[in-house]
């Protein structure tokens, strides 16, 4: 068992540190930053504009309930090489591989038909998906005193991406065909996050290989039950999130509202994660047990879907915001890849095995909701099993929380 306080422990190595290695903890944390903006808005932009999207390529419904399910997919079979690629050519040079091939990418999906778009896409979340596991590693090794400030950080510019990507998208449409400039238009974050990440870890990559990377350490955590319980509850907290960026729009647009009303709820949902996102890390990793955090939000993603099954117009904003705080599971998620292990390299195999096998278990997520609602007419069904899996993530999460590591 670990100290959870330890995390905000004063450095003891040394007296204080220079104003060099400040300034490039704090480009650093500003590259992990920029590159966590980046994590969600290729996926919620194009979830926007789903239906115009759809419309205009002349697409099927199983093409809308397919891209949905993409980036769920492709983040866990391409975070599968996430670890072999950081061990040959290091973190700092995968993350920023990942980020330039994230912004071609974004040009690239909106010049076709739709198997551009799909194509795309597959790139582009190819390329998220190495940032995915190898970011909490840099913040793990980077920060190992700040790991809650620093998940903190991470998240909450995660969940900023996210929202402004579903809010934003459809204001960036001058016309009703502009859909793809307005999904292109996200290639500048991308840009912005490459161009500092960078100049931030040039300096890290004298001082030789990342100790996350090199570690020679062989025993499976595939044994270990902890592990799989932060991987389930990655896998389930996750399935929740993508079905939610991808369908909620449309469940709304089933209820009677109309489609600016529903994307900006979504947008929102979303927006509610930023002082969520920013405010739990840091709280969490000052209690010894998470269990009852876990518990807590997933009974309030629970109550959100109640609502929005069985009185979708009643309240729809109360529906949201109470979806939105229990979406905040995401981050406890990554903070339980931190919290679970005692040093880098854990923290990297922990993080390789929840978010490749945990995405792989998400990715049927979209896809099914979908093909759900196609068979039934309705979002009922569809409803109902993720009420399900969410008391599934109830259970895990409890489990997961308990102050021990892999």
């Amino acid at each position: 068992m670990t100290d959870q306080g330890s995390d905000f422990a004063a450095p003891t190595a040394e007296a204080g540190p220079s104003r060099r290695s400040v300034a490039g903890g704090g480009l650093l944390l500003t590259g992990v930053a920029l590159a966590a903006a980046n994590m969600r808005p290729a996926v919620t932009s194009l979830a926007s504009v789903l239906g115009e999207a759809q419309t205009s390529l002349g697409a099927s419904a199983t093409w809308a309930s397919v891209v949905t399910s993409v980036p769920t997919l492709c983040f866990g079979v391409a975070g599968i090489g996430a670890p072999l690629l950081a061990r040959r050519w290091g973190m700092n040079k995968v993350v920023g591989t990942a980020l330039a091939v994230l912004t071609t990418s974004l040009l690239l999906r909106v010049l076709g038909g739709p198997w551009t778009v799909m194509a795309g896409t597959v790139l582009v979340c190819g390329a998220i998906a190495m940032c995915n596991i190898l970011i909490p590693v840099v913040v793990k090794e980077s920060f190992p005193n700040r790991v809650g400030v620093a998940t903190g950080v991470y998240t909450t510019a995660m969940a900023a991406g996210g929202s402004l990507g579903s809010a934003v998208t459809p204001w960036l449409r001058t016309n009703e065909g502009s859909w793809k400039l307005a999904l292109a238009t996200w290639s500048v974050l991308a840009l912005a996050a490459f161009l500092v990440w960078v100049p931030a870890t040039r300096h890290r990559a004298a001082s030789g290989p990342s100790p996350a990377t090199t570690s020679t350490t062989t025993r499976s955590l595939k044994s270990s039950p902890l592990a799989w319980a932060v991987t389930v509850y990655f896998a389930m907290q996750s399935l929740t999130a993508y079905v939610v960026m991808g369908w909620l729009p449309e469940v709304f647009k089933g209820a009677g509202m109309d489609g600016g009303t529903a994307g900006a709820l979504l947008g929102l949902l979303l927006l509610i994660g930023v002082p969520t996102s920013m405010a739990l890390p840091p709280l969490v990793t000052k209690t010894r047990s998470q269990s009852w955090w876990a518990a807590g939000l997933a009974v309030t993603a629970i109550s959100g879907f109640l609502g929005l099954l069985l009185a979708p117009m009643a309240a729809p904003l109360v529906w949201a915001l109470l979806i939105g705080v229990g979406m905040s599971a995401f981050p406890l998620a990554l903070t339980f890849i931190s919290l679970r292990t005692n040093n880098a390299a854990e923290t990297g195999r922990l993080s390789a095995m929840a978010q490749s096998i945990g995405y792989l278990i998400a990715s049927a997520g979209p896809f099914l909701f979908g093909v759900l609602h196609t068979l039934t007419g309705g979002w009922n069904t569809s409803l109902t099993v993720l009420l399900g899996v969410l008391v599934l993530q109830a259970l895990v999460g409890i489990f997961a929380g308990r102050p021990r590591t892999v």
